[in-house]
């Protein structure tokens, strides 16, 4: 049974802003000599990067972006920082770089309609970096090796049309690729880069080898494997035998992916991986008592290591928990110091927020669904109203920690359920090909089981349940409103999938390589027609009965406006007004903080009239809807 935290008094209801805000400061990374600290920080509510020098109190700006946040940052060398930054969520993302003082700022992919990453930041040749982009071919990606001193780009390896994936070894050289068919996959190796690549290995693209790094002799490759098993081990992989030469690590009930290492000692320290809760693996002595000491002094929260310099001596530690967003610590190793430098975001109190608890129960089939329920503060577990939280994806999961959407819908009195149903990354093999060509059928099924084991332990208000999601949770919202019509009392739908054909035609063109594989998961457009159009909501608009609000970036690449389009228009023809927002600067989610609270303002009024829960009424929604 679970209980509730009915001891203590429910909390005051909180500010929308103060769950979607951006952080007062976030991903703190260190300089490679240790020197400095740089971090994320609102500027003209814009999240830019700022430095600190250690030890000193006043900090500087380096960037100065307006338009959008900045998503992510790394230290390029000890003098240059590297940062990624798209045009209203296009997802064409440029790689800029810019001197630590802010000065020579400079695009170097200035290419339009052009997605570039980085492949590795060669932290042993501070001066060149290993990118790769898709301006030649938007559907491929070709790897360029940089001078980030001139910007000279030296094209290391052009695209045949199927390659994947790059991986180099310690030394900076291109090694490793992997490629598709489209429904096999297969690993290619050469010993320098002046050989051509050979195939190595190939496996459908249900049994995979998934390279992580080289080992520090270079000769073979740790990989993240589920050869021969269902759960994915870290193992060691010999090219030249082209197998598996050693199981380094394997868990008896989930994947395991993340391998830890020390590249300055060249050992592997340990893993992590994802039960109901982030564990650890170690097999260093010096990594497992850095741990225990960080977790003796931070009782009671998840600790991990944020940042190290290149001598190791020097780290940035990142606190959490399913009530805190955190904070970051600089950890000095030589004297065993801890200093706390900043929490993440202060105004959110602890003893207002909901525990997170890791839930099972068992679908109409047999099988075993895991998930999470955090229930409003200081009220009884009896019919409370509840909205349903699947994930997007839908091959990923969801995991336990802090989530503004959940703590903003448990502090306005909602019950919040997240179910990582069958398809779900992380429980193996097996468990992810059930969810082929599932979509609207044993999928959603698994979701309309947790809702009823919820109200059949009384925790849920049969009248009272709503279910918002994102992404493939929007179209899970969209099928679960069509499809069992009488479960749900409302929906809302963000960026959210309603035509399985169409969604199928509009991938982006670097997509186009994984084609057959989507068909083998999803449905073919032709040979499937009848399934695709079995469980694409679209279809069945005239089913929903209850009131539904969808909301959608204008520029989103994966799931284009137009399954938004479509699905609002098929629910006006049979008459029945959606609300609709869209914002024209936007894509995949909405990135910039007036823009989540717009929807996150909308969606607490659309719950309060639809499910009864708390609402903070000093807000208008007037002028955000179309």
């Amino acid at each position: 049974m679970i209980e509730a935290d009915t001891g203590k008094a429910s909390s005051p209801i909180i500010p929308i802003s103060d769950f979607f805000k951006n952080p007062s400061e976030v991903a703190h990374s260190i300089s490679p000599k240790g020197d400095f600290v740089a971090f994320l920080k609102p500027w003209n509510t814009r999240m830019n990067i700022f430095i600190q020098k250690i030890g000193a109190k006043e900090h500087k700006r380096v960037t100065s972006v307006s338009d959008r946040d900045i998503p992510g940052f790394f230290w390029a060398n000890n003098d240059q920082l590297t940062y990624t930054l798209d045009s209203g969520g296009d997802e064409n993302f440029h790689i800029f770089i810019v001197d630590r003082d802010g000065s020579n700022l400079r695009d170097l992919t200035p290419h339009e309609d052009t997605r570039a990453s980085v492949i590795d930041d060669l932290p042993q040749h501070p001066n060149h970096m290993l990118i790769q982009h898709n301006h030649r071919d938007k559907r491929v990606f070709d790897a360029y090796r940089v001078d980030l001193t001139t910007g000279d780009m030296e094209l290391v390896l052009e695209n045949p049309g199927n390659y994947t994936s790059f991986l180099a070894d310690h030394e900076g050289k291109l090694r490793l690729v992997t490629s598709t068919d489209g429904v096999s996959t297969s690993i290619l190796y050469r010993n320098t880069e002046e050989q051509q690549f050979q195939i190595i290995l190939t496996t459908n693209f249900k049994e995979s080898v998934d390279p992580l790094f080289f080992t520090y002799d270079n000769k073979s490759f740790y990989a993240s494997s589920n050869l021969g098993r269902d759960k994915k081990a870290i193992v060691i992989f010999d090219p030249i035998k082209a197998e598996e030469s050693e199981v380094i690590f394997q868990h008896p009930q989930v994947d395991v992916s993340n391998l830890l290492r020390s590249d300055k000692r060249k050992v592997i320290t340990g893993v992590s991986f994802t039960a109901a809760r982030r564990g650890y693996q170690f097999f260093d002595e010096e990594r497992r008592s850095i741990q225990e000491w960080l977790e003796q002094r931070l009782d009671g929260l998840e600790v991990s290591i944020a940042s190290v310099n290149l001598n190791e001596d020097k780290y940035l530690i990142r606190s959490h928990s399913d009530r805190d967003r955190g904070s970051y610590y600089f950890y000095d190793h030589v004297n065993k110091t801890l200093q706390h430098l900043v929490d993440v975001s202060p105004w959110i109190k602890s003893e207002h927020m909901s525990p997170m608890r890791p839930v099972v129960y068992q679908s109409r089939d047999g099988i075993i669904i895991h998930g999470y329920l955090t229930l409003p503060l200081g009220v009884s577990t009896n019919s409370l109203p509840t909205v349903v939280l699947p994930h997007g994806g839908p091959w990923a999961r969801d995991t336990w920690g802090f989530r503004p959407d959940v703590q903003f819908l448990a502090n306005r009195g909602y019950a919040v359920f997240q179910i990582n149903f069958r398809g779900s990354t992380g429980y193996g093999r097996q468990f992810w090909e059930m969810s082929f060509k599932e979509w609207g059928r044993a999928m959603q099924d698994d979701i309309t089981d947790g809702v009823n084991w919820l109200i059949n332990r009384g925790i849920s208000d049969p009248e009272r349940i709503g279910i918002f999601g994102a992404s493939y949770g929007g179209y899970v919202v969209l099928a679960g409103l069509a499809f069992t019509p009488d479960l749900y009392a409302c929906g809302v739908d963000y960026v959210g999938v309603s035509n399985l054909f169409t969604i199928l035609e509009t991938i982006p063109p670097y997509w186009e390589p994984m084609r057959e594989m989507m068909y083998e998961m999803m449905g073919h457009p032709e040979a499937d027609s009848d399934l695709l159009r079995s469980v694409s909501p679209v279809f069945h608009a005239d089913k929903i009965k209850v009131p539904l609000l969808i909301a959608q970036g204008a520029n989103d690449p994966r799931v284009k406006k137009s399954e938004s389009d479509q699905m609002v228009a098929a629910m006006r023809k049979k008459g029945v007004e959606v609300p609709y927002m869209i914002k024209e600067n936007e894509g995949h989610g909405f990135r910039n903080e007036e823009n989540r609270f717009d929807v996150y303002r909308a969606m607490e009024q659309f719950f309060h009239k639809n499910l009864g829960g708390r609402s903070d009424i000093g807000h208008d929604l007037l002028g955000t809807l179309n």
